[in-house]
């Protein structure tokens, strides 16, 4: 059996500037400041990295900042089920035609490796009516960093499928050099996808197993 674990911004989706500006929108409203967010590279990692970024940059506490989360992410939901536009999103090249043809493969099991806070995530997906290929997965709510994900992921698979998954089993599918890391340390093989920002020569110089330019290309 297969195990293979999917990036979503820049691998299945571009949804352009707006979930950044819902971001910013969030932080600003709850700390009164978004930090230098025009700036920062979201890519590769969790909402929570992101988020404490910004604000230790910009000068807030830690205190204030584990006080202020959860109600910050509370509006960014709000705010991105509310306003997040269907028309400025792409379903990028060969997402649907892979995930149908994995979803007829019983020994594959598809899931999400991404650094979305999961209700964000499924937020962005539904909109696209990708959710249903997606059982499980490990989101920027399990842990802060991308490196911790691999083993979460594989946990929540084998709870959900009631056997063991192994690291020789998995292969993680993303656009940046942090996909690719983390599947590294955990001995996970990683298919670098350059749907993203990263070229190819970056995610082979990162270590990716295989390089494709979408995900036409990994069947």
């Amino acid at each position: 059996m297969r195990l293979i674990l999917f990036d979503i911004d820049g691998t299945l989706l571009d949804c352009g500037r707006q979930v950044r500006s819902f971001f910013a929108g969030a932080l600003d409203r709850v700390f009164g400041t978004a930090g230098a967010i025009d700036e920062y590279d979201f890519a590769g990692r969790t909402d929570d990295r992101i988020a404490t970024d910004l604000l230790q940059q910009a000068g807030v506490s830690r205190e204030r900042i584990r006080d202020g989360l959860p109600r910050m992410k509370e509006r960014y939901f709000r705010d991105l089920d509310e306003g997040l536009d269907r028309a400025s999103m792409r379903v990028l090249p060969g997402v649907l035609a892979t995930l149908e043809t994995l979803a007829a493969e019983p020994e594959v099991k598809v899931g999400l490796l991404t650094g979305n806070w999961e209700q964000g995530a499924r937020i962005k997906l539904g909109r696209v009516g990708l959710n249903r290929y997606f059982p499980f997965g490990a989101f920027g709510d399990d842990v802060k960093e991308r490196q911790e994900m691999p083993p979460v992921a594989l946990k929540s698979a084998g709870d959900l499928y009631d056997r063991a998954f192994s690291p020789a089993e998995t292969v993680i599918v993303g656009d940046t050099e942090r996909d690719v890391d983390c599947a590294r340390a955990h001995g996970i093989g990683a298919i670098g996808v350059t749907t993203g920002r990263h070229s190819a020569d970056q995610l082979a110089a990162a270590g990716a197993t295989r390089v494709v330019r979408s995900l036409v290309e990994i069947l």
